[in-house]
């Protein structure tokens, strides 16, 4: 049975060429979206509709409540026990997202460092009385590559690679494994690519979609069930943005803007992180997207 991956920045059409492909090749699909985790959180994660899953069985959705904070070792349990359920089923897997960490974690042995609760409240309580950026500023000096991964917004994110690098005295990236570490040789990876400019028109197009159909309503629904107080899921691309008006600190107008401009620094992140995987063969924007991915699978399968 097959292991394949779609992945790549957001906004270049990841979910539609899975859906298509696991058509294709009798698979069924495992989201890779750390948001798409999320019950409730539908417009503003882009997340498919039933209809537009056309009958595939989808897995890792809408299995979280908003006020839940999901680790990069559960999931990794979690995705791995539905790939190993779909081949026993006889079924190809097809993992689709733009998490970069979560594909890692799913693909290769990560070690995981236990928490160290005495380091972690002190990076708390660091964050709390000197902000979130003087921590950033260390994680940069510390280790370049987990900065340029993480989203200086995502505070417990930086805390924990602090944590990491504090508890095993190496960068938090040492502990991602060698890509000959994979749990699944054979899997292949596909990347979707887009010139920036493109990219950005796609983005800049897909929040104005999001505002037209609903995404401030979606998020008072979720505010109503304490998305504001989460620790993970109110720092969602759009939703943080739209929690930031309703609190009043900015304008509707502005909070769109930012959600734009937030998304297109996320999708410049992604593109850094993916690039240095070797093992993704990357499908450029001229090519037949469906046709060339299953090109690349038969001659495989030869």
């Amino acid at each position: 049975m097959k292991t394949i991956v779609i992945c790549g920045a957001t906004a270049t059409g990841k979910s539609d060429l899975a859906v298509s492909l696991a058509n294709e090749i009798d698979a069924e699909i495992i989201n890779a979206d750390s948001m798409q985790l999320y019950r409730g959180m539908d417009i503003g994660t882009a997340k498919l509709t039933m209809a537009e899953r056309g009958g595939i069985p989808h897995h890792l959705l809408d299995v979280l409540d908003v006020t839940e904070d999901a680790t990069v070792a559960w999931y990794q349990g979690a995705a791995r026990e539905a790939i190993t359920q779909i081949h026993a089923r006889g079924r190809n897997a097809v993992i689709v997202g733009g998490t970069g960490l979560y594909i890692k974690a799913i693909l290769d042995d990560l070690n995981f460092p236990d928490t160290d609760p005495q380091v972690r409240e002190r990076l708390n309580k660091e964050s709390e009385d000197f902000g979130v950026a003087k921590l950033f500023e260390r994680l940069q000096l510390l280790d370049p590559a987990a900065a340029a991964a993480i989203d200086i917004q995502n505070v417990r994110r930086v805390i924990r690679a602090l944590e990491v690098i504090e508890i095993t005295g190496q960068p938090f990236t040492a502990n991602l494994p060698r890509e000959d570490s994979s749990k699944y040789p054979d899997a292949m990876q596909f990347g979707l690519v887009m010139d920036r400019e493109k990219l950005t028109e796609r983005i800049d197009a897909r929040v104005d979609l999001m505002w037209e159909r609903g995404l401030v309503a979606e998020v008072d629904a979720l505010i109503a069930e304490g998305i504001a107080k989460a620790t993970t899921a109110r720092r969602a691309l759009g939703y943080a943005q739209v929690i930031s008006m309703r609190s009043g600190e900015i304008s509707e107008e502005l909070a769109k803007e930012e959600t734009k401009r937030a998304t297109r620094q996320y999708a410049r992140r992604q593109e850094t992180w993916f690039s240095r995987d070797a093992r993704i063969q990357w499908i450029s924007p001229i090519q037949p997207r469906l046709e060339t991915v299953l090109e690349k699978i038969n001659s495989r399968s030869k």
